[in-house]
């Protein structure tokens, strides 16, 4: 099968990401191969390739986010046959811990990214790749499979920061930091499907705009020194229920002090720096809730291809590559070129 290999790290992705004919993996009894027709990028791709900010096995295949046809199932398989039309759920975890089994799969000890930090030669940007049992969930038809790869990990990881760490209920406000990120784009429809108020930032005028085409009642750019006072212009000084951060350093203490009394900031990353201040007693006089998030459950992403396939949920996808040419994905990525998901189809060369 082709698959797009990398051998060393490297800063720049066109120098290490090559095309390769490699062997088609052999499943081990509870695991089921699938034949990808779309793959999605994510940030953590771009990770892998520079080793940074922890080293992957190598040789290595990037790519969490896949979704295709089952085509052989390993003996212990119980729950999808061949033919089955499934999407991947990348946390992958022991299923046995206190963590796990208490609905905690995401706090798993031993919890590794699918295509992130498995391997050697184990993720999505391949013909086929292979996946436990239960990390495979099944699309319905009216969902396509570029649709099901682009909003599997970035729509899991945002509903379950919004409704499972947040808890999200209707007539909030919400403030959806970076709402043309790849977790901002479905933050914003999962808080309006809760029937919450929406305030998004976005970093210029085409992108403001995309946020409000999503749904979002009001935006601002985050790129102003400014944003966070017309954010509490708009909220007539009132403030906001919940900020969905995912920014850092640059934000952080302007969204601590936006709060409520009694809000709640949910934050699953820092792509602006994890070295940031706040004014503690935001903290406590406010009884503020500071709340980290990261990835999410398997029903959690089922609930995300659930609301997909009624249309409350639109993924948004930037482009589509051929596979020869998706380390171009990584390039354009880095550059944060786009709005919405990148794909290719291993299947198109």
């Amino acid at each position: 099968m082709k698959a797009a290999v990398f051998r060393e790290y490297n800063k720049d992705p066109t120098k290490v990401v090559k095309i390769e004919d490699i062997d088609v993996p052999k499943i081990r009894p509870n695991e089921v191969l699938i034949k990808v027709e779309s793959s999605a990028y994510n940030y953590n791709d771009l990770w892998a390739i520079w080793g940074e900010p922890v080293k992957t096995p190598l040789p290595h295949i990037s790519g969490s986010d896949v979704a295709g046809t089952v085509v052989e199932i390993g003996q212990d398989v119980t729950k999808f046959k061949v033919g089955d039309r499934v999407v991947s759920h990348s946390n992958m975890s022991c299923r046995v811990c206190d963590q796990c089994t208490s609905g905690r799969e995401y706090d798993c000890k031993e919890r590794q990214i699918w295509g992130f930090q498995t391997g050697p030669l184990w993720g999505g940007f391949a013909q086929y790749t292979h996946l436990p049992e239960v990390n495979v969930a099944k699309l319905p038809d009216n969902v396509s499979f570029d649709d099901a790869a682009a909003v599997s990990m970035v729509g899991m990881t945002s509903w379950h920061m919004l409704v499972g760490r947040a808890k999200i209920i209707p007539g909030q406000t919400v403030l959806i930091m970076g709402g043309t990120s790849g977790v901002g784009m479905v933050g914003i429809q999962i808080a309006k499907l809760y029937n919450c108020n929406v305030i998004a930032t976005a970093g210029n005028q085409q992108k403001m705009d995309k946020c409000l085409e999503l749904g979002a009642d009001h935006v601002v750019n985050h790129r102003e020194a400014d944003w966070y006072k017309k954010v509490r212009e708009i909220t007539k000084k009132e403030g906001v229920d919940v900020v969905f951060e995912h920014i850092g350093k640059n934000v952080f203490p302007q969204e601590v002090g936006l709060l409520k009394m009694g809000g709640t900031l949910v934050a699953t990353g820092a792509t602006t720096g994890y070295d940031s201040t706040i004014d503690l007693r935001y903290l406590f006089f406010k009884g503020t809730n500071l709340l980290g998030s990261t990835q999410g459950t398997k029903a959690e992403l089922e609930q995300v291809i659930y609301w997909t396939s009624k249309g409350k949920i639109k993924p948004v996808i930037h482009t589509s590559l051929p596979f020869s040419n998706m380390v171009e994905g990584h390039v354009m990525m880095a550059g944060a070129e786009q709005i919405g998901k990148i794909i290719t189809n291993p299947q198109k060369l």
